[in-house]
């Protein structure tokens, strides 16, 4: 075993040990990087910068993560119904 995988399971027991529903989970490097990605995507609605962030070649590859947001998905849902001059965008003042 590498240092970084007993450092992920000595910090994942300790976590687990406050937090009794995460012994259920899969902890891996992948799961952390995913949930760090989903994370910034939430706070900044900017695919390049999760794109750059984990390194892809190509925004096609981060695409990956909006499909996976149901934040996104419950946006994209609401701003259906919603009429077109009441939905999200930028603010313009009246001139």
């Amino acid at each position: 075993m590498d240092w970084r995988t007993y450092l992920l399971k000595q910090h994942a027991a300790t976590a687990a040990r406050a937090h009794s529903g995460l012994n259920k989970k899969r902890i891996s490097p992948h799961v952390l990087r995913h949930t760090c990605a989903m994370i910034i995507l939430q706070a900044t609605q900017d695919i390049r910068k999760v794109s750059l962030w984990l390194g892809h070649a190509t925004l096609t590859i981060t695409e990956i993560y909006t499909r996976g947001d149901p934040t996104e998905k419950q946006l994209d849902a609401m701003e259906s119904i919603i009429p077109p001059h009441l939905r999200r965008g930028a603010f313009k003042p009246a001139s």
